[in-house]
């Protein structure tokens, strides 16, 4: 494994003037708090809210955060971080943008604008143990970031008035220009009185008449760092006068070896020359250094992160490394990749027991890379998994604690709500990532989307896992060493035929044929003119046979096709994930296939009843005397209840050809999946997808990240205990 994964992913250990070691305290996740649980009682639970900005009380036992679909602001209760508790939802009346704790209230950013060229909002004051809005400023503007200063005497506003991206493409200028105002503070209360209005305009060389500012931070000697996203542009201002004391361009950098074609697979061969930072979230360091997260707009996005001098020197630049660990990790947006890939938005800075850290987080990504800062460059010391879009993140480290707030709201679409998550410091080793992959001719192998596993008959450290169709241009074979923590990916065949990349494969099951090559499972889309088929391939990855489905088989089929493929002696079983039109409601099929005699038959299998959506199978694979197959449900999060692992007895099976009464198997509970996927302490992801055995007996699953799309990218490898009933 590189040095810098290595790095990366465990634990430093430090000498103890006693010659003792002691370990370096790291960051584990220990709750997720889904934001609809905010809703009041009468309110319709399907009710869209986002996370969006957060802080935390001055004794950090109160998160509260923007949630700008609802129109208002939530707080929760992590007195116990681990058991964090509703305490209810605000309405503000408008769009809130950003909040900030200034002593015992918290200041809200509400956009109250009726349009694009007559934007307003106001700086709302909201008393925290009160729950009620006590005063609120005109703002003369839209809001967008709010600061308050570390000795509680200043607040700052950045006054976007946002630009509508659907007119002239969004170029600037687009009037009213943007500015930012600071507030005096008197025990938390802004004296809307003593506002002070900073124009912005003049400073950058993009659209220097239409300033933009996006985010504003302090730092201990009263200077506010200011970005001009699409402009381009940073500034600082001194907070008691008012004055722009320095400003400079963010300038641009070139970028190799990097995705920039949204293809449906990994390719790190492009380049970007010249491109544009775009800064969006700003935090200082330290009295002299700020770090931007270079998320991007309409002419940029570096993909990077960039330490500053605040003299307009670049201190450090990432470059595409932060964009590599998340590859990876499995976290790559492939469908980003023709824009701003993995979009460092947002920001976060804190000192721990004297270490300084930076939180970069990557909003397509849905990943946070936690950076130890000192002298020289920064150190990635690990990477955290956060829900799908994470927005804002706070630090407390006088409670050892961090969080993110995460503002996708994937409801509507059924996928995950939007979640806070909590993490604490302290000792321990990583528990994330679960499965990394090693780097090939100096770049990560891209991988993601894992659908379905299966072991190397000899050798019990290796596993074979494939990806999906999601990666329609690039179905590959995935090699996994399961010996080492955490599992690494340590090599890829790509499905070859008659030279080229081979067509039209939704890869989701993978069995060794004994003799060195392969059978995988395509589940079919007629659709998308995806055939339903067995592939067999060589040691290489090139196509050798393929077997289409039988006529009478496909005279009845659905998309839900075959889920996995076992091999066990001269017959292959493949899974089909739900009941086709000639099923019985409840029921689906196991088929066998025998490669020799080219063989069809079938059983059915029961499935389990879901009170929502709909249940399936995942995976299928031989072991002992019995088939394991994996059924769930198609939910996630607080609704998933049906993750299951089962067993058929290969005694008690007697298919039937293809179109005959076929028999229906009795199946076996063995091991309920939740706890394992509750044991990260984030949501539960609807799809497990691989199960296998190793070839020493050890059991072991993984979960299908869905290519990070409308998905959290977080992918769980782990060890499956069956307390001794496998056999």
């Amino acid at each position: 494994m590189p040095r810098h994964l290595i790095a990366a992913l465990c634990t430093t250990t430090i000498l103890t003037a006693t010659g003792g070691a002691l370990a370096e305290p790291v960051f584990t996740r220990i709750a997720s708090f889904p934001v609809a649980s905010n809703l009041p009682a009468d309110a319709d639970p399907a009710t869209v809210t986002s996370s969006e900005i957060i802080t935390a009380s001055q004794d950090g036992n109160t998160l509260i955060y923007s949630d700008s679909p609802a129109g208002g602001i939530g707080m929760i209760d992590i007195t116990d971080p681990a058991s964090p508790q509703p305490l209810g939802f605000i309405n503000l009346s408008g769009e809130p943008t950003s909040v900030a704790v200034a002593g015992p209230d918290v200041l809200v950013g509400v956009n109250t604008s009726e349009s694009f060229t007559n934007p307003s909002g106001r700086l709302a004051v909201v008393d925290i143990a009160g729950k009620s809005e006590i005063a609120s400023c005109d703002l003369g503007g839209q809001p967008d970031s709010v600061a308050v200063s570390r000795d509680g005497q200043f607040a700052a506003v950045a006054i976007e008035n946002e630009r509508d991206e659907d007119l002239d493409d969004g170029a600037l200028p687009q009037m009213p220009a943007g500015f930012v105002t600071i507030f005096s503070l008197t025990d938390g209360a802004p004296d809307c009185a003593s506002m002070k209005t900073v124009e912005m305009t003049g400073l950058a060389e993009i659209g220097g008449e239409d300033p933009e500012p996006e985010f504003v931070d302090f730092n201990g000697q009263n200077e506010i760092v200011v970005t001009l996203q699409e402009n381009n542009h940073l500034a600082i201002i001194d907070a008691a006068t008012g004055e722009v004391t320095n400003h400079f361009s963010a300038g641009a950098i070139d970028l190799q070896g990097i995705d920039t074609e949204d293809n449906g697979e990994i390719a790190l061969t492009g380049s970007q020359e010249g491109r544009k930072r775009e800064p969006d979230a700003v935090q200082w360091i330290d009295d002299d250094r700020f770090v931007t997260a270079n998320e991007g707009d309409y002419e940029g996005g570096s993909r990077s992160f960039t330490v500053w001098n605040k003299d307009g020197t670049v201190a450090y630049e990432s470059g595409p490394a932060f964009e590599y660990e998340l590859v990876r990790a499995g976290h790559y947006p492939d469908k980003r990749s023709d824009a701003k890939g993995v979009e460092p938005e947002g920001l976060e800075t804190a000192t721990f027991d004297g270490t300084t850290y930076a939180f970069v987080l990557s909003e397509r990504g849905s990943a946070v890379g936690v950076y130890q800062i000192g002298d020289g460059d920064p150190e990635l010391v690990q990477l955290l998994p956060s829900g799908v879009g994470p927005e804002g993140a706070v630090a407390i480290p006088s409670r050892n604690l961090f969080a993110t707030s995460n503002e996708e709201d994937l409801i509507e679409d059924g996928g995950a709500r939007s979640h806070v998550m909590i993490y604490e410091r302290a000792e321990g080793t990583p528990s994330y990532p679960m499965i990394v992959s090693e780097d090939q001719d100096g770049t990560p192998l891209g991988w993601g989307a894992l659908s379905g596993l299966a072991a190397d008959p000899e050798n019990a450290s290796t596993l074979y896992a494939v990806s999906d169709s999601f990666y329609k241009n690039q179905p590959r074979i995935f090699t996994i060493d399961a010996s080492s923590m955490p599992a690494t990916i340590t090599g890829a065949m790509t499905v070859m035929r008659d030279g080229d990349v081979a067509p039209n494969l939704d890869l989701e099951g993978i069995a060794p044929d004994g003799e060195g090559g392969f059978w995988l499972a395509s589940e079919g889309r007629t659709d998308r003119e995806i055939p339903h088929q067995l592939v067999h391939v060589d040691g290489q990855g090139n196509v050798t046979e393929i077997v289409p489905f039988p006529d009478a088989l496909l005279a009845n089929e659905i998309r839900f096709g075959a889920e996995g493929v076992t091999m066990d002696g001269d017959t292959l079983w493949i899974a089909i994930q739900r009941e086709w039109k000639d099923d019985p409601e409840g029921e689906v099929k196991l088929l066998a296939y025998k490669p020799g005699s080219k063989e069809w038959s079938a059983v059915r299998y029961p499935l389990e009843s879901a009170e929502k959506g709909w249940v399936g199978l995942s995976e299928i694979t031989a072991h002992g005397d019995h088939l394991y197959i994996v059924e769930r449900d198609n939910q996630i999060g607080e609704a998933a209840k049906i993750k299951k692992l089962y067993r058929v007895a290969k005694a008690d099976l007697n298919p039937a050809p293809i179109g005959d009464e076929l028999p229906t198997v009795t199946k076996e509970e063995v091991h309920d999946f939740l706890p394992d996927l509750k044991a990260t302490a984030g949501y539960v992801v609807d799809k497990i997808e691989g199960f296998t055995f190793a070839a020493d007996g050890t059991a072991y699953a993984v979960t299908d990240n869905d290519g990070v799309d409308d998905s959290s990218g977080e992918t769980l490898f782990f060890k499956v205990d069956l307390g001794g009933s496998a056999m």
